[in-house]
């Protein structure tokens, strides 16, 4: 991955959050360090339970205490330590400077206010408007979001929309202060692959007219692939592989990373072969992410990887540089072609 020539506009290193819980104490993220530039995109990428959500939250510091707590690294937003603020500082940052988009706005959105009331309420708190101006924005964000008669929307409630427009508020409600920063939580998760291209592109359009950056968490490598310039892959809580898009895609580093690429259904495997007969079985990555109560000892992937190694058992191997701006944490990458 390139280094981006100016300062991160995001720079996470050695972030650890832990989770108390009755069967145990967990580190639902364990040194995870990466870093975004103005304007850039980075995907996070990995299988549900890896740790992309949490470290979102984390960053945000909006990780629910009890039972869980951000217990050592930093997070460094526009050079400013963000984990030592004082609460009351935080969120002048949180929803201003920082905003969030997330997975599923019906459990986001709050269902007695308009969307117009919630657009507003962002704007009003940060950048001191009156209702009148707060509503008259909230016409404009919905406007730059794609929704249309924006002036009618203003005053519906959640579940008089579609999911493809609750989406576009979430959006609108996250791009209402203008922020530097954007971290989009799975957001087109649930809903229907046209409607999932839109909010994409929508993100994309925005993103390049406002020139703030985007952490796109995801688990899937197609959005990956057109929508960001780096990515870091997760497993179990760690970050395994980070690189630039490009490079990962030509040839991932990390055993798992490669299973992640074979796994993506292509346009032969939909046909078959030669466009007839039974068509091949998906290429998947034998068993499952360990819990993260029970750990195995040494690289956390062995068990499933096909590169094992004796070493793997007992070493777990730190992220290190494996080739040209290509990191990974493996003792046998995959060899470049």
């Amino acid at each position: 991955m390139t280094e981006p020539t100016s300062a991160p506009l995001l720079d996470v290193r050695g972030l650890k959050t832990r989770f108390s819980l009755e069967e145990g104490s967990v580190l639902a993220v364990d040194d995870v360090s990466f870093s975004i530039p103005p304007g850039g995109t980075l995907g996070v990428v990995g299988e549900s339970g890896c740790g992309k959500s949490v470290t979102a939250l984390s960053v945000m510091r909006l990780v629910p205490d009890p039972p869980g707590r951000v217990v050592a690294g930093e997070v460094r937003f526009q050079g400013r330590e963000l984990l030592g603020l004082p609460e009351e500082e935080m969120r002048r940052i949180r929803g201003n400077k920082i905003a969030m988009i997330f997975q599923e706005p019906m459990t986001s959105l709050n269902p007695v206010y308009t969307v117009g009331e919630q657009i507003g309420e962002a704007v009003r708190l940060h950048q001191r408007l009156d209702r009148k101006q707060a509503r008259a924005h909230a016409v404009e964000m919905l406007r730059q979001v794609g929704i249309p008669a924006p002036e009618q929307r203003v005053d519906a409630y959640p579940h008089q929309l579609s999911g493809g427009m609750r989406q576009r508020v979430m959006i609108a409600m996250a791009l209402s202060c203008n922020p530097a920063l954007v971290i989009a939580d799975e957001p087109t998760t649930a809903l229907d692959v046209t409607i999932q291209a839109q909010i994409l592109d929508l993100l994309k359009r925005l993103q390049a007219e406002r020139g703030m950056a985007v952490m796109l968490i995801t688990h899937d490598l197609g959005v990956v692939a057109e929508s960001c310039d780096a990515v870091v892959v997760m497993y179990a809580g760690r970050v395994v592989e980070q690189a630039s898009v490009k490079a990962l895609f030509r040839q991932p580093a990390h055993p798992y990373t490669a299973g992640l690429l074979r796994s993506i259904p292509s346009f032969h495997d939909t046909l078959g072969a030669h466009g007839a007969g039974e068509r091949p079985r998906l290429k998947t990555i034998p068993g499952m992410v360990p819990s993260l109560r029970h750990l195995p000892g040494g690289c956390r992937f062995r068990d499933r990887c096909e590169r094992a190694l004796e070493v793997c058992a007992k070493v777990d191997p730190p992220l290190e540089l494996k080739r040209d701006g290509q990191s990974a944490a493996c003792h046998n990458p995959v060899p470049a072609p």
